[in-house]
Parts: structure tokens; C-alpha cells; sequence
């Protein structure tokens, strides 16, 4: 059954960039090590303050499409450019949430509300303009939020705190400033625990972005053009993303609202004019599966395998022919034992197997679409690449003369590990060789028993389908050709 996709937008205001490096915060730190954490640069036509900069970010459109242009959103256009839980609720049918503390996100104080019809709402405004008060008012947005997360649905969440905002305008960006951004930190990882604690969570697949509006100065304030006011971040992981991924172009605000769509497998409707896409990264590393992904070898496998069946006596139907795709010899030969009673011992199929494939494989193959085009860029963007096969070694040293064995930093093969395909043994050994974790890795695969294997193994999948359909998954993308991973 496939994994309800979820997801969590935290907005932390007025954060600088640079400050992160000094101070501890272990829970962002976790979701951009699951992901990634890139610089945002605020467009120059928008000002630095925190109604244009949070309307780009939860609409997908620039300052002239929604035209909030400063902390009063009087004369906006939210209605006709409105916010992801908003959209979502209304067109969709589907169930978001929105916490805040500042008052013209969610009321209509200042020309408000940014949230206008989330389904649920979390509002409790600060008793003062203080630090001290603002840290309240975060501290009873997240314990109320809290609540909604783990023992409620929503599918998209907005969560605001605004407490470092507020700390660097009355007292600069010094240890107050530091100490508030650490305490926002410490309240991410509540929310992120919620999300852990859900009884329903090992059914879901939950994309989570942190971001920040804008920086300050020195002195506390914002509103200019300083790289430090222009200069936010965004920090983003979840089923689609690779650890440790890197983004192929510039991230900007308005691409946010954009990846919570893509995380939820809605298209976003050409007449909404979105400014924002989802942002299209490269793994750290590439693991390839070889028979019937970069080679169509698989037909001379089946072919293999039903010759060896016929010379031991039993005629392979082609439902039992689908049974030996992405199978190894040995899998293969021990499945035609118990078709054959009278066939020979399971060694001697396993070499006839071996033997006859290899020799059909030396005779020559063809590359599938867009296979040497993908080997190429992989070289050329020196990306760490991998062949993983369930195919013996004799037979993927035959292929890799076609392939080019030069463009694999290692090769895994049939026997190398204790366990073969669908277990996840070959794609976890492919993965410590290059030094990675499972996670930062893309797989691409075309059969179900290697993709069982690549997401046992915690990688990210693109399946390829070459004889056996494939659905799409969280953590999976299904594609008709290599030709077509030119994003990954």
C-alpha cells in the first residue's frame, strides 16, 4: 500500500545564515544532512521585510503577482494568489493547518489574514512586543501545534515562529539573537518528533522544509539591500531527496510553495502562474543496475534461462519466464529445479545458466535508450557512479566492454556479497565503497526485485520498467526511458 505523502513547512523568522554556523542547532541540522540547506537570495525587487518575503514563500509568486510590498498587506492580491494550505483546502479537498503568532498572517489585522482558509488554525498573539513575550507566544503555537501533528492529519502544515525576528529588532544580533535562534531550533525538533510519534507515521512519507525570510544587520533590522538583510536559507528533505543532495540552479523563495505541490504529487495548474518549480538536485552518488536498465540483456537472459529449462525438460511459460527477471543464477536455478523434478542438481543448472547467458552476452548487446547519454553526463558532472548487478561476474566483466568499465568508481556483481537481489546486501556495498550512506545514493533500476532491494537498502529509487510495470512510490519515480532522467 502506498505511504500518504505529508508535509511541514517551519518558518523561522529572520534568521541570518551565517549565525547558524555558530550556534548549535542539531535539529536543522538533521533535516539538511537528510536533504539540503542552500542559500536563498530575496530578488532584488523585493523588500526585505516579512509580509513580501512570507508571501513568496507560501504562494509561489513574486511580490508583483500577490503585492504584499511591506508588513501591511493592505491592497494584496491573495485571492487570487493564495497560500499552499489555503489552495490545497479549497480546490483540493485536502486538510492543512497553519500556526502563527504574527497577527497578519492569520487575522486581519494589517490588511491580513496571509492564511486565509487552511482548514485548521493556531493563532496566539505575543501580550507584548518583548523577546520574552514572543518566546511565549512561540512557545504556545508549537505545544498547540504539537497536538495537531500527532494526533491529527492535516497533509500540509504551515508553522511560524518569530521570536528571533523579534529578538534581533530590540537587541541586535548578538547572544540574545544567537540564544533565540537555538531555542527555535529546540522547538523544530518538537515538531519534528510529532511527526515521529504519529501512530500512523510508518505509513506516511513526510516532507519537511525549514526556511527563513530574510537576515538583519548587525544591529537588528531589516528593509535594505545589505547581502546580510537579502541573504535567507532553506533546508529541505524528504522521500524525493537524496542526503546530501545539491541543487542544480539557485533556490529562491517562491520555489517553496512549488516543492510542497511536487511533495504531494499535485501538479500545479498552468492558470495558478506560479513563479516557483520544485527544485530539481543531484544526488552525491549513482548506482545502476545493469541487466535490462543500461544493457537489453534481459531478453537474453529469459532466453537463457528457458533453454537450460528445455534441455532439463520442462517448457517455460511466460508467466514462469517473468519469475526469473532480476533473478541470479542461483535464485534462477533453484526456481527451475522445482519446475524440472527430474532436472539435474541445482549446481549444474546454476552453470548451465551461467555459461549460456555469457555466451549470448558475448555475442554482443544493445544499450537501452539513453543509456551511454546518462553515463556521460554522470562523467562529465563527476558524479560517483556504481554498476550493481545480480548478474555473475564473468558476465558483468563481458558487458562492461560495452559499457566502459572507466566510468564506474566500483562494480558489484553476483557473489560479492551474502546475499543477492532482492535483499539489499549488493546496493549497501555499493554504497560503503563510495564512502556514502545508503541514503545519498540514487538507484536506478527497471525490475521490481531490484527496487526491492535498492529501497530495503534506504536508497532513492528511479525505476525504468523494461519487461515487469513498476508503480511510482514515495522515494520512487517511474519513468518510460533513461532518455527521461534528465532531472534527478
Amino acid at each position: 500500500m502506498p505511504r500518504a505523502r505529508r508535509v511541514l513547512v517551519v518558518g523561522i523568522d529572520g534568521v541570518r545564515l551565517d549565525t547558524l554556523a555558530r550556534v548549535p542547532t542539531p535539529h536543522l541540522d538533521t533535516v539538511a544532512d537528510s536533504g539540503f540547506q542552500v542559500p536563498v537570495t530575496v530578488a532584488e525587487s523585493t523588500p526585505t521585510m516579512s509580509g513580501p518575503c512570507w508571501a513568496t514563500i507560501v504562494t509561489g509568486v513574486r511580490v508583483t503577482k500577490h503585492a504584499v510590498w511591506s508588513n501591511d498587506f493592505s491592497g494584496h492580491r491573495l485571492g487570487v494568489f493564495p497560500d499552499f494550505t489555503t489552495r490545497l483546502a479549497r480546490q483540493d479537498g485536502r486538510r492543512t493547518y497553519a500556526a502563527a503568532a504574527w497577527e497578519p498572517l492569520v487575522t486581519v489585522a494589517d490588511g491580513g489574514p496571509m492564511f486565509r482558509r487552511p482548514t485548521r488554525l493556531t493563532h496566539h498573539a505575543p501580550a507584548a512586543d518583548t523577546p520574552r513575550a514572543w518566546e511565549d507566544a512561540d512557545e504556545a503555537t508549537v505545544r498547540d501545534a504539537v497536538a495537531v501533528l500527532t494526533h491529527e492529519d492535516p497533509e500540509a502544515s504551515f508553522v511560524y515562529l518569530g521570536a528571533p525576528d523579534e529578538t534581533a529588532h530590540h537587541l541586535g544580533c548578538g547572544t540574545a539573537y544567537e540564544q533565540s535562534i537555538v531555542a527555535a531550533d529546540h522547538r523544530l525538533g518538537r515538531l519534528l518528533t510529532a511527526l515521529r510519534t504519529r501512530p500512523t507515521y510508518a505509513d506516511e512519507a513526510w516532507t519537511v522544509l525549514v526556511v527563513t525570510d530574510h537576515g538583519h544587520r548587525d544591529e537588528g533590522g531589516h528593509g535594505g539591500a545589505s547581502e546580510a538583510e537579502r541573504t535567507a536559507w532553506l533546508a529541505c528533505a524528504g522521500p524525493d531527496i537524496t542526503a546530501g543532495a545539491r541543487p542544480l540552479r539557485p533556490v529562491r523563495h517562491e520555489d517553496v510553495a512549488a516543492q510542497v505541490y511536487a511533495a504531494l504529487d499535485r501538479t500545479p495548474d498552468s492558470h495558478w502562474t506560479l513563479d516557483g518549480t520544485a527544485v530539481p538536485t543531484l544526488p552525491q552518488a549513482v548506482l545502476l543496475d545493469m541487466d535490462g536498465t543500461l544493457v537489453d540483456s534481459e531478453p537474453l537472459w529469459l532466453d537463457a534461462a528457458r533453454e537450460v529449462a528445455a534441455a532439463h525438460g520442462h517448457t517455460l511459460t511466460d508467466e514462469e519466464g517473468a519469475g526469473v527477471l532480476g533473478r541470479t543464477c542461483a535464485d534462477t536455478a533453484a526456481y527451475l529445479a522445482t519446475l524440472s523434478p527430474g532436472a539435474a542438481a541445482g549446481r549444474t543448472l546454476e552453470t548451465d545458466l551461467e555459461d549460456t547467458f555469457l555466451t549470448a552476452v558475448e555475442k554482443g548487446v544493445r544499450l537501452r535508450p539513453g543509456a551511454r547519454d546518462l553515463l556521460d553526463r554522470l562523467a562529465d558532472g563527476n558524479i560517483p557512479t556504481a554498476l550493481v548487478s545480480a548478474s555473475p561476474r564473468r558476465v558483468v566483466d563481458a558487458v562492461l566492454k560495452t559499457l566502459g568499465a572507466e566510468v564506474f568508481r566500483t562494480t558489484v556483481a553476483d557473489g560479492e556479497t551474502d546475499r543477492s537481489k532482492p535483499h539489499p546486501d549488493p546496493y549497501l556495498e555499493a554504497a560503503a565503497r563510495l564512502h556514502l550512506p545508503p541514503g545519498a545514493c540514487l538507484v536506478v533500476e527497471d525490475s521490481p526485485t531490484g527496487i526491492a532491494a535498492a529501497e530495503a537498502a534506504g536508497c532513492r529509487v528511479v525505476a525504468v520498467p523494461s519487461a515487469t510495470p513498476v508503480d511510482a512510490a514515495p522515494g520512487r519515480r517511474v519513468l518510460e526511458s533513461l532518455a527521461h532522467l534528465t532531472v534527478f
